[in-house]
């Protein structure tokens, strides 16, 4: 989507960019079903910069959108208010009211503007189709490897860093806590990490989860960044899942987990020692 998107805009010597509702459709008509969203729009945003796209349009999903017809949707949005000079869209992209809307319709009314269209056929990989569903079921399975070969990049997410009950520290392992919106589809487990602190990249170990050996309470993503010394509090760090590597264990004692975070610790450093495939590269720095 995103190279026919700069190839037509190039062609129209047009700048490029990408238009998305917020909230999404989906959240709108059923509020009790958060949808897990792989790429909030600030990090939306820093993704399609890094790719070249020139901008990143967000329109409100509310209920004069939701009734908005689809041909209102095309010719008075698209082609009037934002001037678009074509469009790029999904084979299976529907929109307007009642989802009448189709890309076969918009290529009809489109051609009666003098505007471009192109409808990008279906994408498959691993004798799958390549789509949220699939990247979310991946995500969902711990399966960070396959998650980045249907993404095209390893995952990423942003969040803030609060205080935690500083028991890393105790232990030798200082961590920043990170709340993960509850809707966050991620397996619990421990992963290696690659974390953007003030525009610099460091290396670290996660834990993803309740800490059943201490608390059982509420899902915390802590990460104890490697040969990073300073604070973190109140930052907003970007953090690349690059590999899970096992699932939450319940120790029996303090000595037990910290033996356990060390081989963590070991076999992370090991895994990202090796470069990214090429066709699922690391974004960051951002």
């Amino acid at each position: 989507m995103i190279d026919a998107a700069r190839h037509l805009a190039a062609t129209l010597e047009r700048p490029c960019a990408i238009l998305t509702f917020d909230p999404h459709p989906r959240s709108y008509f059923r509020p009790d079903e958060p949808v897990f969203r792989l790429t909030p729009d600030p990090l939306k945003a820093a993704i399609l910069g890094h790719w070249g796209i020139h901008g990143l349009i967000l329109l409100p999903f509310n209920s004069a959108m939701a009734s908005t017809s689809a041909a209102a949707f095309i010719d008075t949005i698209v082609f009037g208010t934002l001037d678009a000079a074509g469009v790029v869209v999904g084979h299976d992209f529907h929109f307007g009211k009642g989802r009448e809307g189709s890309p076969a319709f918009i290529a009809e009314h489109a051609q009666a503007q003098g505007r471009a269209a192109v409808i990008v056929p279906p994408l498959t990989a691993f004798d799958e189709p390549v789509s949220s569903t699939t990247i979310r079921t991946a995500l969902a399975e711990g399966d960070m490897v396959h998650a980045a070969h249907l993404l095209g990049y390893r995952y990423l997410f942003q969040a803030e860093v609060h205080h935690g009950e500083k028991i890393g520290r105790t232990l030798g392992f200082p961590t920043a806590n990170l709340r993960l919106p509850p809707e966050n589809g991620l397996m619990e487990g421990i992963y290696a990490v690659r974390v953007e602190v003030d525009g610099k990249v460091h290396d670290g170990v996660a834990s993803f989860g309740r800490r059943p050996t201490f608390d059982n309470g509420a899902p915390l993503f802590e990460i104890w960044l490697m040969d990073f010394a300073g604070d973190l509090y109140g930052k907003t760090l970007t953090v690349e899942c690059v590999q899970r590597q096992r699932g939450e264990l319940k120790f029996d004692g303090v000595e037990a987990l910290i033996e356990q975070m060390h081989k963590d610790a070991a076999e992370a450093r090991a895994i990202l020692a090796v470069p990214p495939a090429e066709d699922a590269p690391s974004l960051l720095p951002l």
